[in-house]
């Protein structure tokens, strides 16, 4: 994953640089830098569900330095359906950078209340795995995975600990509680959203610790309730090893009614193997969520658990194929086996465009 984090870095900061090096007043042009990711899975399984070839996300990022510190950046996908293709803009983020320690932006984001939400994003060359964990699955409901509104947010590199944080307000989940509130917020209670991250580098070079905390008022045709999401998280993703370790407590509270809580974590632990065998990963990741079944916000979820077990090959620097076996199950019922062979890939741009 360093090797990954460590490509896309450089190339969007030497791109930016150079963009920020060349403006000044009346130039009426930015840089823009772009990444294309796109995947196709096979897939075999005893659930009930489609096998064979898969046509994943063809997602697409962009970010245009249009002055010194002002930027847009886009993230936008084409998911297949049965019958089409699906157009959605899963990011879209205006920013003023004031300094390091405080930069300002408003637009659609990737709530920052779960590691993986806004460390891999929709790319799935970005993570060693073939999918995401359950409990941060696009499309699901247990985590509200976008966020509308205004975000702060800032780094204190000085601090000798790495010390980030992330401050937002904005539109809550929407009334279909997997999908944020575009168009407004659906109850007129903002939502807020905080984290706060530890970098110590002295300690140990690739290690972070953080939590954060998610506030909102959930209105649907069947459910109002206060929601309070906590989470934390520990990585350790150094040249070599990937560790990933995340818990999520979720309540819910409906006036008249008991608190409803529901909970889930995944750690993940993978290697980069040394010498000539360093294009593999092998990896492996074990997951739980327990939903509380008298919970009316979450009547369509169930009690998770799974096992899984696989190994990336990067046979190219922007291209990986990934073998993946999975064991999981729903609500205590039977297990079920799966197996996954994907190929996933990254396509750069570099250089400026004229707006």
């Amino acid at each position: 994953m360093l090797r990954r984090s460590v490509l896309l870095a450089a190339t969007l900061g030497c791109t930016l640089a150079t963009g920020a090096a060349a403006q000044h007043p009346g130039n009426p042009h930015s840089r823009f830098t772009g990444f294309l990711f796109g995947d196709i899975t096979f897939v075999a399984t005893e659930w009930d569900r489609p096998e064979g070839f898969l046509i994943g996300q063809l997602v697409g990022h962009g970010n245009a330095l249009l002055t010194e510190r002002l930027s847009f950046f886009g993230e936008v996908s084409v998911t297949a359906r049965d019958d089409s293709y699906g157009f959605e803009i899963e990011r879209a983020i205006v920013r003023y950078d004031f300094a390091d320690f405080f930069k300002l932006s408003v637009g659609r984001y990737h709530t920052p209340i779960s590691y993986w939400n806004t460390a891999y994003h929709h790319g799935l060359w970005l993570q060693t795995s073939v999918a995401r964990p359950e409990l941060i699955r696009i499309g699901g409901i247990f985590l509200p995975v976008h966020f509308v509104g205004v975000l702060a947010e800032g780094t204190f590199p000085a601090s000798g600990l790495g010390l980030s944080y992330e401050a937002g307000i904005g539109n809550g989940r929407g009334e279909i509680i997997s999908r944020p509130g575009d168009a407004g917020d659906a109850n007129r209670r903002p939502a807020g959203v905080f984290g706060v991250s530890l970098r110590p580098e002295a300690i140990a070079q690739g290690l972070e610790i953080g939590a954060s905390a998610y506030i909102d008022r959930i209105t649907t045709e069947t459910v109002a309730a206060d929601e309070l999401i906590g989470s934390v998280h520990a990585v350790w993703q150094g040249s070599g090893p990937e560790l990933i370790a995340e818990y999520v407590h979720v309540q819910h509270d409906v006036e008249g009614d008991a608190e409803r809580t529901s909970n889930g974590f995944y750690v993940q632990a993978g290697h980069r193997l040394p010498g000539r065998l360093a294009s593999l990963i092998p990896y492996a990741r074990f997951e739980r969520l327990f939903v509380d079944e008298a919970d009316a916000t979450f009547a369509s979820l169930e009690d998770y658990d799974a096992m899984i077990g696989g190994i990336r090959w990067d046979f190219e620097t922007l291209a990986a194929l990934k073998l993946e076996g999975r064991r999981d199950r729903r609500q205590g019922g039977d297990w079920m086996n799966s197996l996954f062979v994907q190929v996933a890939l990254v396509v750069p741009s570099f250089g400026s465009v004229g707006f």
